[in-house]
């Protein structure tokens, strides 16, 4: 997508205050479009109502503007856009994709169900062919699956360069919507960056595997496949990723401590992207940035660093 004006997004989940390993990742998404004059785009990550809020969302947008991280345009939390999925949703349906699971958490993690060496469950696909009575005798509301091809997915990310993932034999079909109703993260992030334009996807390292996920679904609904850019995690001296649950480091105490640039500057020289930890602003940043200096092992970063 070279010849396409980047268009970048955020895409926070507004359930507490950014931590630093959020922070890095927005930083990051938003130095690879300024540097190159593209436009980036703010989205509410909110499918989870029980975990998120509006006062948190405002929080982050103050905490965006306060790191210098502007944004061009808001589009719709995707608490609002269940009907937008409806529509997606129905298309799978059309194509005769879709078919209902009524496997509890338990069936799908048992001992007999097939799992990866990392622990990750590969479903067998158990309901898929169930017939109209098998179906009916079930008392519970199922979860809706899409088929999924015995196809190898490649990705070019540009900090782990080549990467593969079969969905049929590292994956298994997919759920796109829960039992009571809510539609998942595969399908709102397909729909919400395919709709929004975005040619390029700049998250964490521990979201990679998503990516082959919703170049299936993007290449279903007609959307072209946006460049992915998996940074680094960031994670304390012993080796704990940091979280928004411990409260590591996360904004609300940065904020009363150092400043902006202060704590863009450790980021970047943790990252690689400045050889001398001096503080520096986002704006001033974009002018150093390129991928090729973002290193692609995981970050240890102590607290102590930013004081």
């Amino acid at each position: 997508m070279a010849d396409v004006t980047p268009v970048g997004r955020f895409a926070p989940t507004p359930s507490g205050r950014m931590h630093l390993g959020n922070v890095f990742a927005a930083l990051i998404a938003w130095l690879s479009v300024r540097s190159r004059g593209g436009e980036m785009v703010l989205r509410m990550e909110d499918l989870d109502t029980q975990r998120t809020s509006t006062e948190f969302a405002e929080v982050l947008r103050q905490d965006l503007q306060w790191l210098g991280l502007s944004y061009d345009r808001e589009t719709p939390p995707q608490s609002q856009r269940s009907g937008v999925y409806d529509q997606y949703f129905d298309r799978l349906q059309d194509m005769g994709l879709l078919y209902p699971c009524y496997c509890t958490r338990s069936q799908l993690h048992g001992v007999n169900a097939p799992h990866l060496s990392d622990g990750t469950y590969v479903y067998p696909g158990t309901c898929r062919n169930l017939t109209e009575a098998q179906r009916a005798a079930f008392d519970r509301k199922p979860a809706w699956r899409v088929i999924v091809p015995d196809k190898v997915w490649e990705v070019e990310d540009r900090v782990h360069g080549h990467y593969t993932l079969n969905l049929a034999m590292e994956c298994g079909d997919m759920v796109v919507r829960r039992a009571d109703g809510v539609y998942v993260y595969q399908l709102a992030v397909t729909v919400d960056d395919g709709e929004a334009g975005v040619t390029e996807v700049v998250r964490g390292m521990d979201l990679l595997s998503s990516a082959p996920r919703q170049m299936y679904l993007q290449d279903l609904f007609g959307f072209p496949h946006p460049d992915y850019g998996h940074v680094p995690m960031l994670l304390a001296p012993d080796g704990r990723r940091l979280s928004k649950r411990d409260r590591d480091l996360d904004l609300g105490e940065l904020r009363k401590r150092v400043t902006a640039e202060r704590l863009i500057g450790t980021l970047a020289y943790a990252g690689g992207i400045i050889d001398q930890n001096v503080p520096i602003s986002a704006r001033e940043l974009a002018k150093e940035f390129t991928w090729d200096k973002l290193r692609g092992d995981s970050i240890y970063l102590d607290g102590k660093s930013l004081y």
